[in-house]
């Protein structure tokens, strides 16, 4: 516990490479102001631009932030850590994102897809190891279609039927996400990327359209599915008012979960050479969202796990309370690449799951055998 606290101690009040972050004069406002501001926030009223931009910019003691934060998770999910088996179904993907590894046009990606009897073999294997919430996560492959992902939901449903499922399968029309959810699905994560539409023009092909990714998010929430969306700090051309405009879109949407992780360059795409996303930055982001959406579900990245070597401590300590360890075969795990030095092994697969347990342990929260479910407006 203590070798934590000292790595966090460095790690969270560090300016590290903050792109983001405001002036660093050496004249911090007073902690009874910033703590003011933090429980107006926490307290569910509303807050400026201008408060909004200081709280992001980080110009303060952020350890005040990620206290006030852990003490919201704790009110409303005590210590407990709700883990999910990500099961990686497919890397063809039509879509040809800027920041990722999976992008179509990118010919040097190793291509695999996950037969339905190896999609439950890894439901099985998670079930025996405790895990009640499955995630099946891929891009938009036209051979995974309406009638066959429907038919893989239905046959883990039936066979574990105390277990969600979570779908993460990209844009589809409406009718489609709905027969999904007629088939069992519990959950559907999108991640909006943004919410800065001219920002999201910039990261994505011209075909990819901001109101299209927003409807969709729409479509789920609106047929009953728990739904996720999530963005990336520190991605090509983000600035302070992008975060500002995401923090502005969770107040409105109230999604059930948020995935927030940092930008990390795949070598194979547009963005290769960029910087990767701060981690002070990430975490400053997950500990707001935190206090904008109390009961809300948010996973402490494979992202900060990866840029980190305790990026998954660091995030729980910043208000998040889920994780997700790779259930994929062990052979494909390396081929879904969606960025580089992904943390697919280890700690962060699930057959280093007690490993994990050990570390959230000493970290001072639990990993439970739950199926975890969002306790949004609770």
């Amino acid at each position: 516990m203590e070798e934590l606290k000292e790595s966090a101690g460095m790690t969270l009040s560090g300016r590290e490479d903050d792109r983001l972050s405001g002036p660093t004069d050496k004249s911090l406002p007073e902690r009874e102001d910033v703590e003011q501001l933090l429980d107006k926030l926490a307290e569910g009223c509303e807050l400026t631009e201008q408060e909004w931009k200081f709280l992001i910019a980080g110009s303060y003691d952020r350890n005040l932030l990620y206290a006030r934060a852990d003490e919201v998770r704790r009110k409303h999910y005590g210590t407990d850590v709700y883990i999910r088996g990500l099961i990686e179904i497919t890397s063809y993907c039509r879509n040809d994102c800027f920041y990722c590894g999976i992008r179509c046009s990118n010919t040097k990606a190793k291509r695999y897809r996950l037969s339905e009897k190896e999609i439950l073999a890894c439901c099985d294997n998670g079930y025996q190891l405790g895990f009640r919430t499955f995630v099946l996560q891929g891009g938009e492959d036209a051979f995974f279609t309406t009638e066959r992902v429907a038919q893989i939901v239905t046959a883990v449903k039936e066979k574990y039927p105390d277990c969600a499922v979570t779908l993460s399968l990209g844009e589809r029309e409406r009718a489609v996400y709905e027969a999904w959810y007629q088939a069992g699905a519990d959950r559907y994560l999108l991640r909006h990327e943004t919410a800065s539409k001219e920002h999201y023009e910039k990261i994505h092909p011209q075909e990819l359209r901001y109101e299209h990714r927003i409807q969709c998010l729409q479509d789920l929430k609106q047929i009953g599915y728990q739904t996720g969306c999530g963005f990336m700090v520190g991605s090509p051309y983000q600035s302070t008012e992008a975060l500002l405009a995401d923090m502005q879109f969770l107040r409105k949407f109230q999604p059930h979960m948020v995935g927030i992780g940092p930008f990390i360059p795949h070598h194979d795409t547009p963005f290769g050479e960029w910087a990767q996303g701060s981690l002070t930055q990430t975490l400053t982001m997950v500990a707001l969202t935190r206090l904008l959406l109390p009961g809300t579900l948010l996973p402490a990245t494979t992202a900060l796990g990866t840029i980190h070597p305790k990026g998954r401590e660091l995030g729980l300590r910043a208000g998040a309370n889920v994780v997700m360890p790779n259930l994929s075969p062990a052979a494909v795990r390396s081929q879904y690449s969606l960025y580089d030095k992904k943390a697919c092994t280890g700690d962060e697969a699930a057959e280093g799951l007690e490993s994990l347990k050990w570390r959230v342990k000493a970290a001072g929260y639990q990993v439970v055998t739950d199926r975890g479910d969002s306790r949004l407006g609770q």
